[in-house]
């Protein structure tokens, strides 16, 4: 790898993003949310390893077990693109703090029990947990 191309690579893994910032990636997610049935609109931002955010709403469906969680719809366009190391996730709803459900909690944790989950009323109030905390007996094989 030629001296540019490490600066560059060097350069990419050292962008951060603040808890704010997906906060309101995950804010703006959500109002692609399709949520006809509840009206409950939520969207995710899931920050991969190596810096990538994907987005995710709730898409709700007139047959309930067949909707999925923004969190799910993130970690599947991420999981899609090839991505399996994550190290936040943020959550927002319209009406406030938005925090996984058990099946999401499940979810994650199969991707990594350290995995920092965000979300509060609005971005100046926002929390902090990993999975673990939220799921403390997470299933593993």
């Amino acid at each position: 790898m030629s001296p540019a191309a490490k600066r560059m690579r060097k350069q990419k893994e050292t962008v951060m993003i603040t808890n704010k910032e997906l906060y309101k990636t995950a804010k703006n997610a959500a109002s692609n949310a399709y949520a006809p049935y509840s009206g409950f609109k939520v969207g995710a931002a899931l920050l991969t390893k190596e810096g990538n955010v994907f987005t995710g709403v709730n898409i709700e469906n007139s047959s309930y077990p067949a909707g999925i969680c923004a969190e799910r719809s993130a970690f599947a366009a991420a999981i899609s693109a090839g991505y399996r190391e994550f190290k936040a996730i943020a959550v927002c709803s319209g009406s406030g703090s938005a925090w996984p459900c058990g099946v999401c909690r499940q979810f994650m944790f199969e991707f990594g029990e350290n995995l920092r989950v965000i979300s509060g009323e609005d971005e100046d109030h926002l929390e902090e947990y990993r999975i673990c905390e939220l799921l403390p007996k997470g299933f593993r094989l």
